[in-house]
């Protein structure tokens, strides 16, 4: 497809939409239809595109898959493309939720509609090509790139500290990832290219990979959030629109899980091993400081934030395990906070988008008025809560399972995690949804409109498919987690070896 391959056109088709909105002269709102209905049609178009990709995917092989590479800047730096099994589900979810994003838009961004669109058609690019972009230099600049259309995002559709919040996103995110740069250049120092799939077999010094892990832990944990860097996303969560709370914890977070499992664990994994304590702590001061933050929120958005940061606690805990399950446990719990997130923070978009009020005591009685909004947010609350029969058990209980390999009190703490969880989000529930209507202002509101559940529906779906049915994302990166496991204990034994055969 002129020149390029299939990744390439899945990165760079919203691109197509960016030149036909930016084609599209006034301000009426026939104009801004069509400006919204061509947004919709890109990110579907680069959905459909990507189920096409993964047509041709063999989820058997842990090689990288549909790569694509030509001469770029020279000394070493190419652009280059592929997927593999750890990242091509990361890809599928970010081209799944993004017609979702614009769907959730349609009528509630009312002023800069086009440059609204424009921005999330251009973060969809910089999005896809974090996790398809096989150069480091070319990694970087889709990872930081993801900034600016967010910071715009937050910073001009926000809410009233939208100013605030923005500024504290990008300085938060932009700090740590400057770090990740300067270990980017020692590493090119080394093996004198950016070549992910060369750099994977390089082996660097277990001195110098611990300085290079805490570079890259600077800006992938700012970026998850981890405990203490989270402060930021509270805020971004709350001044935020609803689309934009939606990909920033669907998609944005899950950047940071993605970096540990690319470039942390099989690249530096002498560091990693030596660094897992640390990593298991702040996980879980993560899953039960931050679960007992969100116990007294009063906004619902912020109790939701805070709760995602509790989950990527279970995420960075798997990760770290480096055990099959816990490993597996933390790609798939990623996977599935993105859809159960993503759908808890559009349904608190419905009742915004009529009542103008995030606070949870502005709400009760809900069931009564929105029968349809009560199914749909207690399927989601339940997969957030870890529910069996829904997504989120299963992320939780492989992420556990493998922490319990290594470290049973890791586990034990762990699990009071998904305690505090239920209190919360059960908490959440009963207050908007059950009591008394006895609010005058509630007394007209209307459930569900034809749109908002063709927005909430394939979510549901897809949030009790994969609770029964879990095997097409385990399946999908078994293979590439078997290996990432097998490289990480063959580098531990060599480097073991190489110290007894000093002593």
């Amino acid at each position: 497809m002129f020149g390029f391959g299939i990744l390439s056109c899945i990165v760079f088709l919203p691109l197509v939409g960016v030149a036909f909105i930016l084609a599209l002269r006034g301000d009426d709102e026939a104009t801004l239809n069509n400006a919204r209905w061509a947004a919709l049609g890109a990110t579907v178009i680069v959905f459909l595109v990507s189920l096409v990709a993964y047509a041709r995917f063999d989820p058997t092989s842990a090689a990288f898959q549909l790569v694509e590479e030509k001469p770029w800047f020279g000394a070493g730096l190419v652009y280059k493309l592929g997927v593999d099994g750890l990242s091509f589900p990361f890809v599928l979810l970010t081209t799944f939720l993004m017609p979702f994003c614009i769907a959730a838009s349609w009528k509630s961004i009312t002023y800069r509609v086009k440059e609204y669109l424009i921005a999330f058609l251009v973060l969809e690019t910089l999005m896809i090509g974090v996790f398809c972009a096989l150069d480091l230099v070319l990694f970087y600049l889709f990872f930081e790139g993801g900034l600016i259309p967010m910071f715009l995002i937050i910073g001009i559709w926000g809410g009233k500290r939208r100013v605030y919040a923005s500024f504290k996103f990008f300085l938060y995110t932009l700090a740590g990832s400057l770090l990740m740069l300067l270990a980017i250049m020692a590493m090119y120092g080394v093996a004198g290219t950016t070549d992910i799939a060369v750099l994977l077999k390089t082996s660097f010094p277990t001195s110098m990979q611990k300085w290079l892990w805490l570079a890259f832990f600077a800006s992938l944990a700012v970026k998850m959030p981890m405990w203490p860097v989270h402060t930021w996303l509270p805020d971004a969560h709350v001044e935020a629109p609803t689309a934009g709370s939606v990909i920033l914890a669907a998609i944005l977070l899950k950047m940071g899980g993605y970096g540990f499992i690319r470039f942390s664990l099989p690249m530096f994994p002498d560091a990693s091993a030596y660094f897992a304590p640390l990593v298991y702590a702040l996980s879980i001061i993560a899953i039960i400081y931050t679960s007992l933050v969100a116990l007294v929120q009063e906004d619902m958005k912020k109790l939701i934030a805070y709760s995602s940061v509790a989950h990527m606690g279970f995420v960075t805990m798997g990760l770290f395990s480096m055990t099959e399950q816990g490993v597996q446990g933390a790609v798939f719990q990623m996977i599935s906070h993105g859809l159960v997130s993503g759908a808890l923070f559009l349904c608190v978009g419905v009742v915004y988008d009529r009542m103008h009020t995030r606070e949870i005591a502005a709400y009760g009685g809900l069931v009564a008025r929105m029968p349809l909004y009560a199914v749909a947010f207690m399927i989601f609350t339940m997969a957030n809560v870890g529910l069996p029969g829904t997504s989120g058990f299963v992320g939780e209980f492989l992420t556990l399972l493998g922490a319990f390999r290594v470290n049973s009190w890791v586990a034990f703490f762990a699990t009071t995690g998904v305690i505090l969880s239920a209190a919360y989000a059960l908490f959440l529930y009963r207050r908007v949804i059950f009591g008394v209507l006895d609010k005058p202002s509630l007394q007209g509101i209307l459930d569900l409109s034809g749109r908002e559940v063709a927005l909430l529906a394939p979510l549901v779906a897809l949030t009790i498919f994969y609770g029964i049915h879990p095997g097409p994302i385990l399946d999908s990166s078994a293979a590439s987690i078997d290996a990432l496991i097998r490289g990480y204990d063959s580098a531990l034994a060599a480097t073991k070896t190489a110290a007894l055969a000093l002593q």
